[in-house]
């Protein structure tokens, strides 16, 4: 199960407000557009097709050196076209407030600011300004990546980059290269897209993004396979490694440690109020074989004291022949905040390794044909212990540095290795549960199913101790615990087709939360966040199912209103069903294709097949998905998900410019709302409400105060890409 679904978010938002575009895209769909015809399809289509706009007309960032640097040491005033905020109260208002209230991050309109004679020129209506620290040599530096990009350092070249409207790619643009002289002289500066970039090619996407090689996933130094015997017992990319690293500081034994975790699935849990039901097949399909290839008895019982199963060894499992067999290490440098999202703190996103579940052997001597592959994936999800400008560039250069090598050789899988373990090693995150970098670890399966290879279901794992009461969820040491599902509602209590309030949240949370103005297909993205409880009854579920539930809808949603439209979409897309099943096409059973709810195929052999989701289709192609609810005749939705990863990874590694922010103390706000009233902080959908007044300011002498007010709450610089500051996105697979 890897849960393939981030995307850039934001970028149509700004062809449409920015204007310019050189060609119309897509027009909304007329009134009264009805379902799916009948003989729509999912097919692929290139992705040269979409439209070409003007370099000028996306650009979101421009940047300016001040004469004489402000009174808190800032340099340089960087412009951002901020998108409409969700709160149509605040449109007007001179200044805005993003981010979290606890670490509020404070914007001034460029206009004003200009006539004000605070900073030298505006770049035109709708940008605002934020005070940053940026030495020349951080524009020289991209210009430099962008000269060893044109030079083919990385490989053939492109000049197109591909715009994604979130997931969705929807146009293709020309970028522009850096004025580092012209920042030099005081002149404004835009940071366009990249002026050339490596070409997106499946080869390209194996060295740096999904490593699936033979050579990577079968090193017999790194690997064990649990099918052949052949490896290293305990090698650094095997389950018993990270799962050894993981059970330091719980107070168990490795052994103990994985044992505790099979077990969760022999007894009922419950979760948000939602009862998980006991999947015992556990025993016969895993721990029992396990055991036995182990050399030890195991029996499954019933204890009369608690009335819970248990399993009873009379030695511990061998973690060395663990029965998952490694399929993929996956880099999500596009999970990090780094692109965008109103928050401060960049980070690296994730890396993951993707098992396959099969039969466990002690000697080895099985064939691919006899190895008993099974529709079973454990993702191990890291966050990349990775943060600060710097070091996330750092990261991403790392990872392009993988992309030139020509094979899989001993050195490229040694830099691999160094990689990886500085993840994965006990101790790398010392505040995180077990001083453990683990993120998630998430499980999709059938063979626990009451019938073979139906339900499919997913659950979730953290080293964290959720209250699903009060709305925490705190790293905390032990075992791994059951979590409720990112985004995805209880599909126990929440019927997927027809829930009342499935309905209610979709048309009023999530539509609440979608770019203005929305146009189905090309501008279609929402902010928001999914509750532990709506209208009175649990929302999350503690454990998802797959074919059925295939998809959610939103029952009363209308197909002529465009916001509704990308409400349902954006939600059921986001949900683990929606991902793994009709939303991304992850259901088509043509010919080979069929990759049966997983995007990663844990049945089909090394090299694991990837969907057509992740691959568009193949290099230069989107994969076409009709709208899940309401067919092709109103939408259909692109995916091309390694292209997108492709390009934030090099634009990051070699277009990037870092800049140092004063931070704001949060009574920055209090003292705010004393002055002016009111606080213009635009706060998603579903968020908490703040504890204080929020509303417009127009009066630009305030704007004069505010700007001095900072000085008294100010904290540490942090640091971050100058382009930051976008929409958030709610992608958590």
């Amino acid at each position: 199960m890897t849960h393939g679904c981030k995307g850039l978010g934001g970028l149509l938002g700004l062809l449409l407000v920015v204007g310019g575009c050189s060609k119309e895209l897509d027009p909304a769909p007329p009134p009264g557009a009805g379902p799916t015809p009948a003989g729509a399809e999912i097919g692929t289509s290139s992705l040269r097709g979409l439209p070409l706009v003007e370099g000028p007309s996306v650009v979101s960032v421009f940047v300016q050196k001040l004469e004489q640097p402000t009174s808190l040491g800032e340099t340089t005033a960087v412009h951002v076209k901020l998108p409409p905020p969700v709160n149509r109260e605040l449109e007007q208002s001179l200044v805005r407030v993003v981010g979290d209230a606890s670490a509020p991050v404070a914007l001034f309109r460029s206009d004003t600011l200009a006539r004000l004679g605070v900073i030298p020129q505006s770049p035109g209506p709708g940008f605002f300004t934020l005070f940053s620290q940026v030495p020349d040599s951080e524009l020289l530096r991209r210009l430099d990546g962008e000269k060893r990009v044109a030079r083919g350092e990385f490989g053939e070249v492109t000049r197109e980059t591909f715009l994604f409207n979130g997931r969705h790619p929807v146009a293709r643009v020309e970028g522009q290269p850096v004025d580092a002289l012209g920042f030099q002289t005081g002149g404004l500066v835009p940071l366009s897209y990249c002026p050339t970039v490596p070409a997106s090619t499946p080869a390209a996407w194996e060295r740096t993004l999904i490593i699936r090689d033979p050579a990577v996933v079968l090193d017999r130094a790194r690997t064990w396979d649990p099918c052949t015997g052949a490896g290293t017992k305990g090698g650094v990319w095997t389950f018993a490694h990270l799962m050894r690293q993981m059970a330091q500081g719980s107070g168990a034994s490795p052994e103990a440690f994985v044992t505790h975790w099979l077990s969760g699935w022999l007894n009922d849990i419950t979760l948000n109020g939602d009862t998980v039901p006991a999947r015992r097949a556990m025993y016969d399909e895993v721990i029992a074989p396990w055991a036995t290839a182990s050399g030890a008895r195991s029996l499954l019982v019933l204890n009369a004291s608690t009335g819970r199963w248990e399993v009873q060894f009379n030695k511990p499992l061998d973690l060395g022949i663990a029965p998952f067999r490694l399929l993929a290490i996956v880099n999500r440098m596009d999970l990090g905040n780094t692109s965008g999202g109103y928050g401060r703190l960049a980070n690296a996103g994730e890396l993951r390794f993707v098992f396959g579940l099969t039969r466990p052997s002690p000697w080895g001597g099985g064939t691919e044909a006899t190895c008993n592959l099974k529709p079973f994936t454990a993702i191990f999800e890291y966050g990349v212990p990775v943060t600060g400008c710097g070091g996330v560039i750092g990261w991403a250069r790392q990872l392009t540095q993988l992309g030139l090598f020509s094979s899989f050789d001993l050195i490229y899988r040694a830099r691999l290795a160094t990689m990886t373990e500085s993840v994965v090693l006990h101790g790398k995150a010392p505040n995180k549960g077990n001083r453990n970098a683990l993120n998630q670890l998430r499980t999709n399966e059938a063979v626990l199913g009451a019938t073979q290879g139906r339900p499919w279901e997913l659950r979730e794992f953290r080293l964290t101790d959720e209250n699903t009461v009060n709305g925490t969820d705190k790293p905390s040491h032990g075992f791994l615990r059951p979590h409720t599902m990112g985004l995805t509602p209880d599909d126990a209590t929440h019927d997927s087709l027809m829930d009342a309030d499935i309905d209610l949240f979709v048309r009023t949370q999530v539509k609440s939360g979608v770019e203005q103005p929305a146009r189905v297909p090309n501008q279609c993205s929402a902010t928001f966040s999914a509750p532990y409880r709506f209208n009175g009854r649990p929302f999350l579920g503690g454990n998802v199912l797959v074919a059925p539930p295939t998809h959610w809808a939103a029952r009363n949603a209308s197909p002529t209103d465009a916001a509704e439209v990308c409400a349902r979409k954006e939600f059921s897309l986001n949900t683990c069903n929606g991902c793994h099943f009709k939303d991304t096409g992850t259901h088509d059973f043509s010919g080979t294709e069929n990759m049966a709810f997983t995007h990663i195929s844990p049945t089909s052999g090394i090299p694991a097949k990837l969907s057509k989701f992740l691959t568009g289709g193949g290099a230069g192609s989107m994969y076409k998905v009709p709208d899940a609810q309401f067919g092709a005749s109103v939408a259909s939705w692109s995916f091309a998900e390694l292209q997108r990863r492709h390009q934030q990874l090099y634009e990051l590694a070699t277009c990037s410019t870092c800049g140092r922010f004063q931070a704001l103390d949060a009574d920055f706000l209090s003292q705010l709302e004393s002055l002016a009233g009111v606080v213009p902080l635009d706060v998603s959908p579903g968020s908490l409400p703040p504890p204080f007044k929020v509303g417009p300011i127009h009066d630009a002498a305030m704007v004069t105060r505010l700007l001095e007010l900072r000085a008294g709450f100010t904290q540490d610089f942090w640091e971050a890409p100058l382009g930051f500051l976008r929409p958030a996105e709610v992608f958590v697979h």
